[in-house]
């Protein structure tokens, strides 16, 4: 039973566009949809088995410039879903017959994404008994056993006489077993957790393959040798130093991975990424083209014509075994500043029915990028210096002032939305985060006066703000 099926209070499309409001502001266009999206997915999956197959997913168009959120909505969206995501840029692809990426690779890198979810989730499970095996071979290292000294017994001896060698080796391993308790202690304690050990390491003696080639399809062709070789040839051991804690960790994936049925861990993947997958198709705008009059494009209408038949529903072969991708939800998104969605051959618009245009950023906007997500941009900068026991103090003026900024450098240069922001904070903090080490225990009041310092070279020169900011 897949995790979808597990979950007995599925997110509400309104829940849903709370989750993303914690990380993305604004755009309630754009979340509504996804969530009508990610919801009908559930409600697939209660329909008659008859009618199940036939409910394809509608497949969404994010239309608005770069910096507003298009892939963070879709990145979170996947996260929520605890779906196999996978971004891909169009401009990657190129028509069969010509040198480049293969459109069908984006569904086994899907599928590669899938196969490590799935198995990321089922390491968890049996997460505490791995741990226990994993003690035990670090145990085995500090204390070794001490082997059974050979004994010849003499002819005439009785069998039923106890003998002196066997009683020093119960001492002996009443001996060993204590030490092993006591060192068990110390690595539950973290005690060991600096110490050096030698660890014998696995690695394969395959000779070493590269085939350089960006032919469509070799890349996979490569990748089922690298495979069908390391079968092929023994495995060789390696001594690595490591600290016990490293070794801890090591050993706790080794035998998580000896735990695992990896063929449930198979059939599982993939049918979370034929039901459950999501696709981000970025720069599609870069794709469409109008009419030339010179015959078909090969970087932008044959990589169209590619992509067709995958969108509506195909089989494609992975390593794994043949996926189908009718019911994977495809989210495409381009700024489309010279090309319109309508630029699309009919056939690919046909398949993304549900069109979203995002706003611009505005100061308003910006202001709250910095301040109110989990993850505003403030937030990770306050943490970063505290690494360093630097305190960064920003006031709420300080705040509007750097969105003031970011939007006038927008408007007057290359509108790169919430990305600007980036730019400027790094600018803003250059000095503080390279004088942080010696700075221990400062704290640093950011106000509108220190920004406008900080920046003034930029503010004041139009052309340096367009190399800088």
């Amino acid at each position: 039973m897949s995790t979808e099926e597990k979950q007995s209070k599925p997110l509400t499309p309104k829940q849903i566009v709370q989750e993303l409001d914690k990380y993305i502001i604004g755009q309630d266009k754009a979340k509504r949809s996804v969530a009508i999206a990610l919801r009908n997915r559930w409600r697939r999956k209660q329909v008659s088995e008859e009618l199940r197959d036939e409910i394809v997913p509608k497949n969404i168009i994010m239309i608005g410039t770069t910096g507003v959120g298009k892939t963070e909505i879709a990145r979170r969206l996947a996260k929520l879903a605890q779906a196999p995501f996978v971004k891909v840029e169009a401009t990657k692809y190129t028509e069969v017959g010509y040198v480049g990426r293969d459109v069908e690779s984006m569904i086994r890198d899907l599928t590669e994404v899938s196969i490590r979810l799935v198995q990321a989730e089922a390491q968890e499970t049996v997460l505490v008994q791995a741990r226990e095996l994993a003690e035990e071979r670090v145990l085995d290292i500090l204390v070794p056993k001490a082997p059974p000294a050979p004994v010849q017994m003499p002819e005439y001896y009785e069998e039923t006489q106890p003998s002196s060698t066997q009683t020093q080796d119960t001492e002996t391993n009443e001996s060993n077993r204590a030490t092993r308790d006591k060192f068990r202690k110390k690595l539950h304690d973290g005690i060991l957790d600096e110490r050096k050990i030698q660890v014998e390491m696995q690695e394969s003696s395959m000779p070493m393959i590269q085939m350089f080639s960006s032919q469509s399809g070799m890349e996979e062709i490569g990748m089922n040798m690298r495979d069908m070789f390391s079968n092929l040839f023994p495995k060789k051991t390696r001594q690595k130093e490591m600290t016990v804690a490293e070794a801890l960790d090591y050993f706790t994936d080794v035998e998580a991975a000896k735990l695992i049925d990896e063929d449930k861990v198979q059939t599982e993947a993939m049918s979370r990424v034929e039901n459950q997958g999501i696709v981000f198709l970025d720069e599609i705008d870069k794709i469409a083209g109008g009419d030339t009059g010179r015959g078909p494009d090969v970087s932008r209408e044959g990589v169209q014509r590619d992509i067709l038949p995958i969108v509506e529903g195909s089989t494609v072969v992975t390593k794994y075994g043949p996926v189908k991708t009718d019911h994977i939800l495809f989210i495409a998104a381009g700024a489309f500043h010279v090309a319109k969605p309508s630029d699309l051959i009919p056939e690919l618009q046909g398949r993304f029915p549900i069109r979203v245009e995002l706003n611009n950023l505005h100061k308003e906007d910006l202001v709250r990028i910095l301040t109110e997500p989990q993850n505003s941009l403030i937030k990770q900068y306050k943490e970063m210096m505290r690494t360093e026991n630097v305190e960064l103090d920003f006031t709420p003026e300080a705040a509007e002032r750097i969105a003031e900024v970011a939007a006038d450098v927008n408007e007057r240069t290359e509108n790169i939305g919430a990305r600007r922001l980036h730019t400027i904070m790094e600018k803003l903090l250059d000095e503080v985060s390279f004088e942080a080490p010696d700075m221990y225990g400062a704290t640093v009041t950011i106000t509108p006066k220190y920004i406008d310092e900080r920046l003034r070279d930029v503010l004041e020169d139009r052309d340096l703000s367009q190399y800088i900011l």
